[in-house]
């Protein structure tokens, strides 16, 4: 039985996954429209943020990829503690399955991104890109057209998601960061203790919360460091404990006031600002690079091999098993809409390029579009028919 944040969950993933869809596509629509370039003077013009001795100024899209992803991330973060200690990665039966097609799913799909990228014009740091799956819109995809599918496949789908988004969190940590200024990174952890010893404080007005998370971030951001993971580790320092007996814990109410926040509004923003890729001019030209290709092929070909492969071999070793109620083709069906990665694989590609490099990154955009609308297809159109025959058989039984 899943618990009841898993289900607000997948609730509002899956709510927010037709928004995702809008955003995206009339980003795409407008950057390839006669007003397109309204559209890139939105997204790439400056702002200039000043408080007190703290002083940025980005782009308008690198203010929402590095002032709003975090807040995201943190949402994440909490999902991931709250299902390590009190839901499904608790259980380590029920862990097996999820966390060896995850891993499956990360393996794949960045081999097949480098075979493609491995020869003359190709570009390796890519690889990471298509080891992504975006939670809301594989949710949204399973509930169109799997509304009396079994149940644990949903949890399924939602607990290899988390395990895939803490490879991502893991990967940004270790590939995206360049150069460390120290005495900003001091300034991050010094912060970060006072968090981790406020979790004991579990009557902390929520104020303190968000002025430690907000130095964190600022610390973060100038030390060199990714934001996201800033989300994260502020995440990991809620209690889940309820600030009075009987009431709800921090970290569920917290969770659950930020979701709405997160799936309508910071994740559709976001996919605006970075899905819209032109089809014609320079960057249309090399729009079906090795690095669309690979990404693509990632998403569609790796992840879906990659995660029903491994979920196959954990079975057929018998070290987990497969999902209450589960057919096989509705296990692939699932399979194939990991590799929705979009807006987890926006945000790794925004990272792997640098802004400046306007090919890479519409090839970035371009692969993840397609890439990600191969799978939730193929998965949607998996699902169906296993559904229609469900459907047939308890009718023929009735």
């Amino acid at each position: 039985m899943a618990s009841r944040p898993t289900l607000e969950f997948l609730k509002t993933e899956t709510g927010s996954g037709l928004i995702l869809a809008m955003a995206a596509l009339a980003a795409i629509v407008w950057a390839n429209s006669p007003w397109a370039g309204a559209y890139h003077a939105i997204t790439y013009h400056a702002v200039t943020v000043q408080v007190g001795p703290f002083a940025e100024q980005m782009s308008v899209a690198a203010w929402v990829k590095t002032a709003l992803m975090p807040i995201f991330f943190f949402v994440v973060g909490l999902e991931i503690k709250h299902e390590i200690l009190r839901g499904e990665l608790s259980n380590p039966r029920r862990l097996a399955l999820p966390v060896l097609a995850a891993a499956g799913g990360v393996v794949v799909p960045a081999l097949v991104y480098l075979a493609i990228n491995a020869g003359e014009g190709g570009s390796p740091a890519g690889w990471p890109i298509p080891t992504a799956t975006d939670i809301a819109f594989a949710l949204a995809a399973l509930a169109m057209v799997g509304p009396r599918l079994p149940p644990a496949l949903r949890i399924f789908l939602l607990t290899l998601a988390i395990a895939d988004d803490l490879v991502a969190v893991l990967l940004i940590a270790v590939l995206f960061t360049s150069e460390v200024r120290f005495p900003m990174l001091a300034g991050a952890a010094v912060t970060l203790a006072v968090l981790a010893a406020m979790s004991r404080w579990r009557t902390a007005p929520y104020s303190f919360w968000v002025l430690g998370g907000l130095l964190l971030w600022g610390f973060t951001l100038k030390s060199g460091i990714n934001t996201s993971l800033a989300g994260v580790a502020a995440a990991f320092c809620l209690p889940l404990e309820p600030k009075r007996p009987g009431g709800q814990g921090v970290l569920q109410e917290t969770m659950e006031a930020l979701h709405p926040y997160v799936a309508f509004f910071i994740l559709p923003l976001f996919a605006f600002m970075a899905a819209g890729f032109s089809l014609g001019g320079v960057e249309g030209v090399g729009i079906l690079g090795p690095v669309s290709l690979g990404v693509a092929a990632g998403l569609f070909f790796g992840k879906q091999i990659g995660v029903f492969g491994a979920a196959a071999l954990a079975i057929g070793l018998k070290w987990a098993r497969r999902p209450t109620g589960a057919k096989w083709l509705e296990l692939y069906g699932v399979s194939a809409l990991c590799g929705v990665g979009f807006t987890m694989s926006l945000f790794i590609g925004a990272l792997a390029f640098p802004a400046a490099d306007a090919l890479h990154q519409a090839q970035v955009r371009a692969g993840v579009v397609l890439g990600s609308l191969a799978s939730v297809l193929m998965g949607m159109a998996v699902l169906a028919i296993s559904a229609a025959r469900r459907a047939r058989d308890q009718a023929g039984q009735a």
